[in-house]
């Protein structure tokens, strides 16, 4: 495994400090225009979108960065089958223009895949580029014979083991593998009282 980097969160004097915690329900309105706001509102139509939909994230690893209580950052991992192998999809990840000086990206990554090592998990993999992902331990070395269900680019497609040898023989499908979203119970119509007539 690739020892994880310890990014120290740089602030300039006129920089609002910000925090990195778990995702609420509260952040989910904000989450929704950050993404649209980066990666434009046919995001829904990416290959790895396939993964997501209708599933969960990771228990654990969905995250938010906020400053001065506005969401300006946030990331999520997924489970899947990587051919077989148990492993995490990782994204989408987004920052808000202003915070991207401010390390917010690499703070969300640090402390998701220390999060995803202390939760025992072997294995990461994501779809984007080599030359950023590259320095927390991301490559194409074990990703050669996996495939998304898709168009995408070869050497977009990245995996990082957070235990040696978790992607050894990896082939195939990427698979979602999550816990399914629970459906939203119907609310049951209000009864209206049935007015009394006279005999």
């Amino acid at each position: 495994m690739t020892a994880l980097r310890k990014t120290p969160i740089a602030l300039t004097p006129d920089a609002a400090p910000y925090a990195i915690r778990a995702e609420r329900t509260s952040d989910v309105v904000a989450r929704e225009a950050l993404l649209d706001a980066c990666f434009g509102e046919n995001r829904h139509m990416r290959t790895c979108q396939r993964l997501r939909d209708g599933r969960t994230p990771a228990e654990g690893l969905a995250l938010s960065a906020v400053a001065r209580g506005k969401l300006v950052g946030t990331l999520r991992l997924w489970h899947v089958s990587a051919g077989g192998k148990p492993a995490l999809m990782l994204g989408p990840l987004a920052v808000e223009v202003t915070s991207r000086k401010l390390g917010v990206g690499a703070a969300l990554m640090d402390h998701a895949l220390a999060a995803a090592v202390a939760r025992g998990h072997r294995a990461v993999i994501l779809l984007g580029d080599a030359p950023y992902y590259a320095r927390y331990g991301f490559s194409v070395a074990k990703t050669g014979e996996l495939s998304l269900p898709g168009p995408f680019e070869r050497d977009r497609l990245l995996g990082l083991e957070l235990r040696e040898g978790a992607l050894d023989g990896a082939w195939g499908m990427i698979a979602a593998d999550g816990a399914l979203l629970k459906a939203r119970a119907a609310r049951p119509a209000k009864l209206r009282p049935v007015p009394r007539h006279a005999a």
